[in-house]
């Protein structure tokens, strides 16, 4: 069932095919089920073409939460026309071992440029920061992970986030508990981490510990962990209900992408949704599969009342509070000016 006079921010976060809405972008942004929209590079020509598409995506559906996966190092969206490079978080967690304080500026900075610079584009929220360790295995984080040792991983995260806050600008930490470990790519493949609890929580899970209320969003990992449920963590009530019992996270939960060989083990798309959010996710992401969305819009059963509104009012929670600079308000700013000059210096290294 669903209230179609609802204003409420639906439980589904779908993307739109090129760099303008088509009429089928329109028609999925405002169904009662969508609650978001993410970008992904495909969707960027310009800056003025992103401004452009987010402010007619806005028009389509206010108040709808605009996302995009914009880490730094291989995972940034946009790159182009102003945009600055931002460096893997590897090298935040090399700069920490020649000089801790040099490297928790240099990640409030980069928190900073990465959120001012999409939020005068239009743009929401950014899915970082990633808190997976950096074992040396994984082959889908690899040097999007700050650090090996889990402290440091806390703290260079604390500093990011604090430089999204400033520009206005929430944080989503992902992939919990830890996709670290497992060398397997959850977009190809279903890892399995064959650790137990302990060893998780002692290690990959203790930044979301440590973190606690500066934490405002939660991606799980495509990963099943046998020793502690034989579903991934996104499809896992009991990985689901730690995060919230045991870490006391109040934010939302989002599950990665359920068209993600990683998530095939749910079966169909609408099976996947369910399960995510029946296992306590707040919103589940669909991407690259506008078909797989419109079978998600049509399949979906999701009530606007109960746990349905307190999940949309955690989702609302995301979208920026405060105005945001315009690109060239931002180029005559003296924090603005003076981080950017740091992160680039960053990547000339």
């Amino acid at each position: 069932m669903i209230n179609t006079q609802s204003k409420q921010l639906g439980p589904v976060m779908l993307d739109v095919v090129g760099t303008t809405l088509t009429d089928d972008d329109v028609r999925r942004i405002r169904n009662p089920l969508t609650g978001g929209v993410i970008l992904f590079a495909r969707n960027y020509q310009d800056r003025r073409q992103l401004t452009e598409l987010t402010a007619a995506i806005h028009r389509a559906r206010p108040g709808v939460l605009i996302a995009v996966d914009h880490e730094g190092g291989r995972v940034q969206r946009f790159k182009t026309d102003g945009f600055t490079r931002l460096p893997a978080m590897r090298v935040l967690g090399e700069l920490w071992d020649r000089d801790v304080f040099a490297a928790t500026n240099a990640a409030t900075a980069l928190g900073f440029i990465l959120a001012a610079e999409l939020r005068a584009c239009g743009v929401d929220l950014s899915f970082t920061p990633v808190l997976d360790l950096d074992y040396g295995e994984s082959q889908v984080i690899g040097d999007r992970a700050f650090h090996r040792d889990p402290r440091v991983v806390a703290m260079l995260a604390k500093n990011l986030n604090q430089g999204l806050l400033l520009a206005g600008m929430a944080n989503c930490g992902k992939h919990f508990p830890g996709h670290g470990f497992v060398q397997a790519d959850s977009h190809v493949a279903i890892p399995i981490d064959e650790r137990p609890l302990k060893e998780i929580l002692e290690q990959d899970a203790a930044p979301y510990g440590w973190l606690g209320l500066s934490l405002a969003a939660v991606m799980p990992a495509h990963v099943i962990y046998p020793k502690v449920d034989k579903h991934p963590a996104g499809f896992s009530k009991k990985w689901l209900t730690m995060l919230r019992k045991d870490f006391g996270f109040q934010g939302v939960i989002f599950s990665d992408d359920l068209s993600m060989e990683g998530a095939s083990v749910a079966g169909s798309v609408v099976n996947g949704a369910n399960a995510a959010l029946n296992a306590g996710c707040d919103m589940v992401l669909i991407c690259n599969s506008p078909d797989k969305a419109d079978q998600l819009l049509a399949g979906l059963e999701w009530h606007a009342s109960g746990s349905g509104a307190q999940s949309a009012a955690r989702i609302a929670a995301l979208v920026p509070q405060s105005s945001a600079m315009s690109w060239d308000e931002l180029q005559n700013d003296g924090r603005y000016r003076s981080a950017k000059k740091l992160v680039q210096s960053l990547t000339a290294t």
